[in-house]
């Protein structure tokens, strides 16, 4: 996510894994100064090992992004089944309670044998005519019993799948706390290296970010490719300067992939949660055809996304510590283009 410029022209390694923008901002932050850094040659290997883990984190960020959107489907999954099966467990009692009824109805009035009862009767015509109605509710006291077993049986299933939502919930929610612990240490270890560096050096890595409004670049006359494409661009140009913060996808703060969700959600448009996704949320094109409103995804694993806005300049989330901002489109290695 974060895209620190290596020491020399370009920016620093970021995008490190399709993870969620959150971890590529995170990672970005960790690894985005390249190994061959010019400044400083005894601390190259600590630069390299920030961007090392940057990049570590980046893809850890990813993975707690889609872990943390999958707990949320199930959990909103669950929540839908103990309706369903609160909805059914009342349709059964109702159904009992009417069948209840039946059986009293018919032991109340059929409690001698017929042939028995039609001797005795003193109205043979209004016997026949109420052992008439007590088939008849035989018949429908039949039904209405198929109808309860196939109502249980559904029941049991619904709880059936409902515990296998459960249990899968609560594997998703382990792997978002693990992830969460993974990016927290990559990110530790990084800052613990940065602190060791000489100021000058740190300050080279950490380099000026162009974050706010009154720096913003010339971005030239390009034109969005489309309507929406122009509304999430003027979304993504109203968060310059809030901070990153991994796994959040605004509006207080934003990772790469988060900044583009939130983006183009303002041209009612819905991405997927991670750079990875995002990468096939539309057609790739060529980067020579790039236009304001296309998603630039970076690295060979998709582990950080911007967007284009103009005259070769993106517009994202790089790593945390540095906020929402312009950088040139060619930072770091352009893995595709995707036209949303």
């Amino acid at each position: 996510m974060g895209s620190r410029r290596r020491p020399a022209p370009s920016g620093f390694d970021r995008g490190a894994s399709a993870a969620v923008c959150v971890l590529s901002a995170a990672a970005a932050a960790l690894g985005a100064l390249p190994a061959t850094s010019a400044v400083a040659a005894p601390h190259d290997d600590s630069k390299a090992e920030v961007d090392r883990l940057y990049q570590e984190a980046e893809r850890a960020t990813e993975a707690y992004d889609k872990a943390d959107e999958s707990a949320g489907q199930l959990h909103r999954q669950v929540s839908d089944a103990q309706d369903r099966i609160a909805r059914q467990q009342q349709r059964i009692n109702t159904m009992r309670d009417a069948l209840g009824s039946l059986a009293g109805a018919q032991y109340r009035s059929g409690g001698i044998d017929p042939t028995v009862a039609l001797l005795f009767s003193d109205d043979p015509a209004d016997y026949l005519d109420k052992a008439s109605v007590l088939d008849r509710i035989t018949t429908q006291q039949a039904g209405q019993l198929k109808d309860l077993q196939e109502a249980m049986r559904e029941l049991a299933q619904e709880r059936t799948e409902a515990a296998g939502h459960l249990a899968e919930l609560e594997r998703s929610r382990k792997a978002v706390a693990t992830h969460k612990k993974t990016v927290e240490r990559k990110l530790a270890k990084a800052r613990q290296l940065l602190n060791q560096m000489p100021l000058a050096e740190r300050a080279s890595f950490d380099r000026a970010s162009r974050s706010t409004r009154e720096d913003i670049p010339d971005l030239g006359a390009g034109v969005p490719s489309s309507g929406r494409a122009a509304a999430a661009v003027a979304a993504a140009h109203s968060a310059l300067g809030k901070p990153y913060i991994w796994g959040a996808n605004g509006p207080g703060g934003f990772d790469c992939s988060g900044l583009m969700q939130w983006s183009y959600a303002h041209a009612g448009v819905h991405l997927p949660r991670t750079s990875q996704e995002q990468r096939y949320a539309g057609h790739q094109i060529p980067l020579s055809q790039a236009q304001p409103g296309d998603l630039v995804v970076y690295r060979s694993d998709a582990s950080h996304v911007g967007m284009y806005v103009g005259n070769g300049q993106v517009i994202h989330a790089p790593y945390p510590g540095a906020p929402v901002r312009y950088d040139p489109v060619g930072m770091m290695p352009i893995s595709s283009v995707t036209r949303v």
